[in-house]
């Protein structure tokens, strides 16, 4: 195998599907890109087996062939060339790859090519979605999976999209986020999979960087694949069946305070920092007043005040300060809707102008 390429590109492709490379698998080859040439053009991939990454590759191909290089290491290289022309060349006598730029060349030893898993192709997609609605709507979810690998059916997002509007769910058991996007213009499919939270973050990230205005998701048996321009990107689905969100939302409210979203997340973001070891973050209604305060032992506590629109029978609440804060920055609206029932019951943030956000936050039992 060789080919010619302009380094620019050669590095912005490599930077991408470098994302995908393993750094733990026994599997050495997955620590590896993937570089197959052929004579209708060149493509990069990665896979640690859970999410593979493909893309296209501009260049010349002087000879076909495939190789698999060791990923980090071919990325370090390939920013210190210093020409803007490189060569990649297999030499399979040696048993590497030499890489040319300028004055400088390398010899990087390959991994063996056999034990590279076949990533699954696009097919037919099942729907096509704005690029930028879907980026966003997973920017507003996806902090709310939960990390906890012996929970696998929670560590991803229930992607939903049918007739004109895309929805996301993710929940941890403490917090949960339901974001239902609009769409311009209706799907011609439905679809609903349950996606790692990280691929959709991988994926947000490809999607921005690209400047694509599309995505198009094809649903396998037990894998989706999306599509971005010319990088293709597969992931298994998640194990397990995703909870009956629904079930979890209270069907009544006894306050819905609407409240000044920046102002909050201000306050909110200066008394916690003095919530710390496991701290709460304490909000006490009274007429027409929040306090909201931390105190950690050893360490200092903090209180600061401000106007609501709260009124009847003093509430005091507590919450996990990381997890409201997160509510009240994925709102993102001027305004938002503040919903209580009860210290011992879930709270929920709601977006004000309509946005189709909602933040539903489990409480933390307080020591009077």
């Amino acid at each position: 195998m060789k080919l010619v390429l302009q380094r620019e590109a050669f590095l912005d492709r490599l930077a991408v599907v470098a994302r995908g490379v393993s750094t733990r698998s026994a599997v050495q080859t997955l620590s590896g890109v993937h570089v197959r040439a052929e004579e209708s053009g060149a493509e990069l991939q990665a896979t640690d087996t859970e999410v593979g990454i493909r893309a296209g590759l501009d260049a010349t191909v002087e000879r076909p062939g495939a190789v698999v290089i060791p990923g980090r290491l071919l990325l370090d290289v390939a920013r210190s060339l210093p020409a803007e022309t490189v060569s990649i060349e297999h030499r399979a006598a040696e048993q590497d790859v030499e890489v040319k730029s300028g004055s400088a060349t390398f010899h990087l030893r390959t991994l063996p090519l056999d034990d590279f898993p076949t990533l699954p192709t696009s097919g037919d997609a099942t729907v096509t979605v704005p690029a930028a609605a879907f980026t966003e709507t997973v920017e507003r979810v996806a902090r709310s999976a939960s990390r906890d690998e012996t929970r696998p059916h929670l560590t991803g997002v229930l992607v939903t999209a049918s007739g004109s509007a895309l929805r996301m769910v993710a929940t941890d058991s403490y917090r949960l986020s339901v974001k239902e996007t609009p769409l311009d213009s209706a799907l011609t499919g439905e679809l609903e999979v349950n996606v790692p939270a990280r691929t959709l973050q991988e994926l947000s990230r490809i999607a921005s960087s690209s400047g694509a205005e599309t995505i198009a998701i094809s649903a396998l048996d037990s894998q989706v694949v999306f599509t971005v321009s010319d990088v293709v990107l597969s992931s298994r689905l998640v194990d397990g069946r995703f909870p009956n969100y629904q079930q979890l939302l209270p069907e009544s409210y006894e306050h819905e305070l609407r409240v000044a979203r920046e102002e909050l997340l201000e306050v909110v973001r200066r008394v916690g920092l003095l919530a710390q070891k496991n701290a709460p973050l304490r909000l006490a209604f009274s007429e027409g007043q929040l306090e909201v305060s931390a105190q950690t032992p050893d360490i200092g506590e903090a209180s600061e005040s401000l106007p609501v629109p709260f009124h009847g029978e003093p509430l005091t609440i507590g919450f996990n300060p990381d997890f409201f804060r997160d509510g009240l920055d994925a709102a993102e609206t001027d305004e938002l809707i503040l919903k209580l029932i009860s210290p011992l019951r879930p709270g929920l943030i709601q977006s004000g102008d309509d946005g189709g956000f909602i933040y539903l936050v489990m409480p933390i039992r307080l020591n009077v």
